[in-house]
């Protein structure tokens, strides 16, 4: 099945192949629902030269490459926060240790934490840089909006998000219920929660935002 962009490009093709000027097929189409920069990153893709037929004007495959920039961002985005949370978990362990045990978590958690911050070291300014490149790419080229592969990444990390969300949430209940809720457990548990709610509310907004503007 034809996704949203291909439609929309098979239909400006098909339009100026019939001889539709160029302002009438944005008309028709902001009618139909589309934004003025999606339908204008279609019809530039076209030369506006007097041929019988349309003529595309050159523009490199990206796909390719818009995958590995996607792959990249959300691959350091994952590792990053699984990071941080481990981080955060360390330093919670070590101001509420038990008291049976304090010496040792202390010297367990030196190697977890000093791996931790190396980890957000590189993972978040990559992501950072990668993520302001996309951007401004998305910009530049509103149509990319509608990538398949930016689309199942996003829903992807709503999903894991989500499901990192009900397993808190769960895993909150059944200790509270059983009485096993220490001050160390809810600091770990709040963490959790607002790492994924963060990044589940940010690509939530982000997407309906898309999703308004097409």
């Amino acid at each position: 099945m034809p996704n949203a962009t291909q439609e929309l490009e098979t239909f400006v093709r098909e339009a100026l192949m019939r001889g539709q000027p160029r302002a009438a097929i944005g008309e028709a189409l902001a009618r139909a629902g589309w934004s003025a920069e999606q339908t204008r990153g279609v019809l530039d893709a076209w030369a506006d030269v007097d041929f019988p037929v349309p003529v595309p004007r050159p523009r490199a495959s990206l796909s390719a490459r818009e995958a590995f920039a996607y792959l990249v961002m959300f691959a350091t985005l994952y590792f990053g926060t699984w990071n941080l949370g481990s981080l955060l978990f360390d330093l919670i362990d070590r101001a509420l240790p038990d008291a049976a045990s304090a010496d040792y978590i202390i010297a367990a958690t030196d190697n977890s934490i000093r791996w931790a911050a190396s980890a957000l070291v590189i993972a978040f300014p990559v992501f950072a840089f990668v993520a302001h490149r996309v951007s401004r790419d998305v910009a530049r080229h509103p149509i990319k909006r509608l990538s398949p592969v930016r689309r199942w990444l996003t829903y992807l990390t709503l999903f894991l998000a989500a499901s990192v969300l009900i397993g808190d949430m769960t895993t909150l209940v059944y200790h509270v219920l059983g009485g096993e809720a220490t001050l160390r457990f809810l600091l770990k548990v709040l963490v959790v929660a607002v790492l994924a709610g963060a990044i589940f509310g940010w690509y939530l907004h982000d997407l309906r935002r898309e999703e308004a503007g097409a």
